[in-house]
């Protein structure tokens, strides 16, 4: 959960801000309580022009000074939400309970992080303690009822899922030659079912005017792009030859018109100019359908020269949550998000340069011991599990400081520069690139060089007024050159307009 607005450079994280902290109310002085309450009153402003990596900092000051008022870990809580930071998220709102059991928005607060990790239960539990405080509170009812709902029909997918009648693929199960192309129909065509360069070109303009493909071309080319994905391993060896020019982009998150401009500045794809994308092309941006489908049809138009990696919102739970379930549904039906799912698993996990450049979505790993050969073993046609290789390789993030620390995500883990330094050495590489998070010039150089960041949806949301950016690296040459870019306009459709109605509530 591209997961991906933090910015640890610029925000106080939540160990930072316990630092030294007064361990007896009385200690806090008046003057510190009323300071304290002035910095809860900056900090809500910032968050109200939606500036939370500010707001986190002055909630931060403020229990600082005083860290005994539940609203303060309550409203910071919020911020990190808002900034998906779900694991800080949930130890605040853990810590403003401890201080006051009946801070209702607490619950409301934990809630929402456990809901946005896929822990459903645990989020019930929370709407349940509130329903029970405030039984006639419809609010709370509401909150309740749709948790509620949703861990019914998982419980109902899960049930069906190990029926074995449901054992059957939705790729194998789709009869393709029922599926008809209305007469009316008159956009790009598949060239006895295969996708052509005169497609590809066709498409992007077609999509540019907002228009849809038919459900029969979409299934076709999922299902061949999922034939390829099958055939790779979960981490792929690229070789770009000297003086040949290779690109890495990082998020794209359904920004489709920004992907173009990607196209526009940096060239098409081809056999000539060959791309990575690294994760994270759909959820959020509501042009989530657009991206992913031009995507893939690039993959099987050049196979060899054009790369995907999974990213954490190539998931199904992410999806569910940040917009593109629904979006799917929206445009075509359930069963193509089923179909979609099958896709994104077998998405690689992983790609290396000539055998010196490591580009993953997340980050590095819990264990110094992980080896390329451990990365290419992981089996990976599954959901993201919450730990392990896997999950580290799709969620994880650096961290300035040396070691390792807990993930202000509440999957993956965070790591600093000894950790990237021991993981080169060991595997005999150069550096690593990975995505995940937004920068203001929509890249990072972090370690001592050696972990770059690549973020390519500008003004993320929206909102953020971030750069994208992408990556340039020659065959002879492996030094990143970084182009940075403004976000382009785009109809007028917002961010998240399909997402979880349950987003909604809060």
């Amino acid at each position: 959960m591209a997961d991906t607005m933090g910015n640890e450079n610029s925000s106080v994280t939540e160990n930072d801000a316990n630092d030294d902290l007064p361990v007896d109310p009385s200690a806090v002085t008046e003057e510190d309580k009323k300071k304290a309450e002035e910095l809860k009153e900056e900090a809500n402003a910032f968050f109200k022009n939606e500036d939370y990596t500010r707001a986190i900092e002055k909630y931060s000051a403020a229990i600082k000074l005083n860290p005994f008022v539940s609203p303060y870990y309550g409203n910071r809580s919020f911020a990190y939400l808002r900034t998906e930071c779900f694991g800080y998220a949930l130890s605040d709102a853990s810590k403003a309970l401890s201080l006051d059991k009946n801070y209702l928005k607490a619950y409301y607060r934990r809630a929402s992080a456990n809901m946005a990790l896929g822990k459903f239960k645990l989020a019930l539990r929370d709407f349940e303690a509130v329903t029970k405080v405030k039984p006639n509170d419809k609010d709370a009812r509401v909150k309740y009822n749709e948790c509620n709902k949703i861990c019914k029909r998982i419980a109902f997918e899960k049930a069906i899922a190990s029926d074995e009648n449901f054992a059957k693929s939705v790729a194998d199960s789709i009869d393709i030659e029922s599926l008809v192309i209305e007469p009316s129909y008159d956009g790009p065509h598949l060239e006895d079912g295969k996708v052509t360069v005169d497609f590809v070109n066709a498409l992007t303009e077609a999509y540019k005017e907002q228009k849809k493909l038919p459900k029969k071309y979409v299934c076709q080319i999922l299902i061949q792009a999922k034939n390829i994905f099958c055939e790779q391993e979960s981490l792929v060896y690229i070789d770009v030859p000297e003086k040949s020019k290779f690109t890495i982009c990082g998020d794209i998150h359904g920004q489709y018109y920004d992907l173009l401009n990607v196209f526009k500045m940096n060239g098409k794809p081809s056999e000539e100019n060959p791309y990575l994308f690294n994760g994270d092309f759909v959820d959020r941006g509501s042009f989530s359908v657009e991206c992913i489908m031009t995507l893939l049809s690039y993959k099987l138009l050049y196979p060899k020269h054009f790369f995907m990696a999974r990213g954490n919102h190539e998931s199904l739970t992410m999806n569910q949550m940040y917009g593109f379930e629904g979006e799917v549904k929206s445009k075509y039906s359930a069963q193509l998000c089923e179909l979609f799912t099958e896709v994104f698993n077998w998405l690689p996990l992983s790609h290396c340069i000539n055998k010196k450049i490591l580009i993953m979505h997340g980050g590095l790993f819990a264990s110094d011991e992980v080896t390329l050969d451990d990365i290419a073993a992981t089996q990976r046609n599954r959901q993201p599990p919450e730990s392990g290789i896997m999950c580290e390789l799709l969620w994880s993030d650096p961290q300035p400081q040396k070691g390792r620390a807990p993930s202000k995500r509440g999957v993956g883990v965070q790591f600093g520069p000894d950790v990237t330094k021991t993981f080169l050495e060991r595997n005999n590489l150069e550096y690593v690139v990975r995505s995940h998070e937004v920068k203001n010039e929509g890249y990072e150089v972090m370690h001592d060089g050696k972990c770059i960041t690549v973020f390519s949806a500008p003004n993320y949301c929206d909102t953020m007024g971030n750069k994208g950016a992408y990556i340039t690296v020659t065959g002879d040459n492996l030094t990143p050159n970084f182009t940075s870019y403004e976000a382009v306009p785009h109809p007028n459709v917002k961010p998240m307009a399909y997402a979880n109605p349950f987003f909604g509530l809060f």
